[in-house]
């Protein structure tokens, strides 16, 4: 029960936001976002510590008109315990860029597409009150200087781009 409060106070916390509207991108085509997504880096939640080839899957639920979700990593390292977490998201705008992420009924926490590569490569996720972040990538490995240029754009969006950790992926 105690793990089930610290998350819910966790992320009621993260929903709030005394900072400026995070610019988001302006149009998402939600078919192309479905797949497999590498997390790169992040500021991890607790469940994401020591997370090791981290991966969140997108699929279009048709039926129920969302995106069910899947992630998966490794425990404390490429070996370690796989661990799956499933959840619900919930495009909110046109753009597709707005969503709502449901861990468990009936909460649902704000997610941002605040940046995405024109040949969907590379996305970055953030939060309201920057307090979590995820750079993800379509493949496990990510090139220093494209990462160099995602931090750059993310810091200019308020974010403490020192708390920011990769996440260890084996190819």
């Amino acid at each position: 029960m105690k793990k089930l409060t610290a998350i819910i106070s966790t992320l009621i916390l993260a929903a709030c936001s005394t900072h400026p509207p995070l610019k988001k991108v302006e149009k998402v085509e939600i078919s192309r976002f479905m797949g497999k997504w590498y997390v790169i880096a992040n500021i991890p939640t607790f469940v994401e510590k020591e997370a090791h080839n981290a991966v969140e899957t997108y699929t279009w639920n048709k039926k129920e008109d969302r995106i069910d979700v899947v992630f998966e990593f490794n425990k404390g390292s490429f070996q370690g315990e796989k661990k799956t977490y499933t959840q619900k998201a919930f495009v909110m705008d046109d753009s597709g860029s707005e969503w709502k992420i449901q861990f468990f009924w009936p909460l649902k926490f704000p997610y941002i597409i605040m940046d995405l590569a024109d040949d969907y490569s590379y996305t970055v996720i953030g939060v309201p009150n920057r307090s979590y972040i995820w750079i993800m990538a379509r493949t496990p490995m990510m090139e220093e200087k494209t990462y160099q240029e995602i931090l750059k754009r993310i810091s200019g969006q308020d974010y403490d781009i020192s708390l920011i950790q990769k996440v260890p992926q084996r190819p």
